[in-house]
């Protein structure tokens, strides 16, 4: 198991000066977004560098939803930079930029794609000792702050993909419920969508003694090892805090209480599926995000046309839970149970249907888009989607139960409407 030391509770992101005196940083790097840099959080970590006399640079140009060019422009940033630590404060976006920044700046004469995911990449293991980086997530969704994963949009490709390695994690996340205060409604869906698919999928994904071959040296061993008995726990905390508080925290923007909450999920779930992994809901939602034609969503204030990562993974969701469901059904009942079914009377044999029909019922009750035709998809993108998926076996080999193309095109076509 790995994962980030973390650090929770209102206000906590004050001490990041402190933190950063500790390490003993001579040249920061604070990287964050456009629209963050205006706002409270990035503020508070302001302050505190001045408090305490920390010499930084500000790299605000991160994109939501990466590119392959986006890191490539924060990369050469941080090489030119000579930092010795690095701060990234934002969502899954900054914290994934700011890895690869990390990873390259101290890798200086590797190839972009030595350390991305095979097989789009070479996959290769990180052996060079990078700085320390202090994450201080503003959403509640990617888990980013724990998990040693940076995910980004290969254009030329059309598909999402990444780096995994163990050795690109947070040194420590700064887990300060005060950020989520400042989210717009739709971002704390989006973002809690995102927590909801972590906790299922790291729980139903293929076992750990079930994954071969073994790696013939540690450091081959991958992030995404399966579920196992510690994720396990993780998963189902968070699950049960993303059913007592997600719908609290989006229709409430002052309920502190289900946005704190919400926030440790975030991070509760991330050590899960950083750990064991996720499986077709997001194997699947990178060509989703991948091939977007003209979605804007609500809430979010971007010059491009996206569609966000927690939409693009619950989407599927249904379709995906009521097809794994085979394998493990108890596993996949009782997460329905947790969500609010009454399994009382419920055959084990129909576990999927009733995951699937649960979760149904909980995007309904929050508004979300009919399925992937209300975001711009018909059956005729149905190839180029399944096409999409398949480079994703980092995530979809993780599945319980094993997909055909022909099953990916049923998959994607029970997903174009869920109402």
């Amino acid at each position: 198991m790995a994962i980030s030391n973390i650090r929770y509770g209102e206000g906590v992101t004050k001490e990041i000066g402190m933190d950063l005196q500790n390490l003993g940083a001579r040249r920061v790097c604070l990287m964050t977004d456009k629209n963050l840099s205006k706002l409270p959080p990035v503020n508070a970590v302001l302050n505190s560098l001045a408090k305490y006399g920390i010499n930084f640079q500000i790299y605000d140009n991160v994109r939501v939803e990466p590119t392959d060019q986006s890191f490539l422009d924060a990369i050469q940033f941080a090489k030119k930079g000579e930092f010795d630590a690095y701060v990234a404060v934002g969502g899954g976006s900054v914290i994934d930029t700011c890895k690869a920044a990390n990873l390259y700046a101290a890798s200086p004469s590797a190839e972009f794609l030595d350390y991305v995911n095979a097989p789009i990449g070479k996959g290769k293991p990180v052996t060079v000792p990078l700085k320390p980086l202090i994450a201080v997530p503003t959403t509640s969704g990617t888990g980013s702050e724990t998990t040693g994963v940076a995910i980004f949009d290969f254009k030329e490709l059309k598909v999402k993909t990444g780096i995994a390695s163990r050795a690109i994690k947070p040194t420590l996340g700064i887990i300060d419920p005060l950020h989520t205060l400042s989210m717009p409604e739709r971002i704390v869906a989006n973002s809690g969508f995102d927590v909801l698919c972590h906790a299922l999928e790291s729980y139903t994904a293929l076992p750990y003694h079930q994954r071969s071959p073994c790696p013939s040296n540690p450091i081959e061993r991958p992030a995404y090892q399966g579920s196992n008995p510690v994720s396990d726990v993780w998963a189902l905390h968070a699950l049960r805090i993303v059913a007592k508080y997600l719908k609290r925290a989006i229709r409430n923007p002052e309920d502190r209480e289900a946005r704190a909450n919400m926030h440790l999920a975030s991070a509760f779930a991330g050590i899960g599926f950083g750990n064991a992994g996720v499986h077709l809901c997001h194997g699947m939602s990178y060509p989703i995000s991948g091939l977007v034609k003209t979605y804007k969503p609500k809430d979010y204030n971007v010059d491009h046309s996206l569609v966000p990562h927690g939409l693009s993974v619950v989407l599927t969701s249904p379709a995906v839970f009521a097809f794994t469901a085979q394998i493990h059904p108890e596993r996949h009942l009782e997460a329905a149970e947790i969500l609010g079914a009454d399994i009382r009377t419920a055959r084990i044999k129909d576990a999927g249907l009733i995951l699937a029909d649960t979760l149904r019922k909980f995007l309904f009750d929050l508004n979300v888009d009919d399925g992937l035709a209300a975001i711009g998809y018909s059956k005729a993108d149905i190839p180029a989607l399944v096409k999409g998926t398949l480079p994703q076996e980092r995530v979809t080999k993780l599945s319980p139960r094993p997909q055909t193309e022909e099953d990916l095109s049923a998959l994607f076509e029970a997903s174009m409407k869920l109402y």
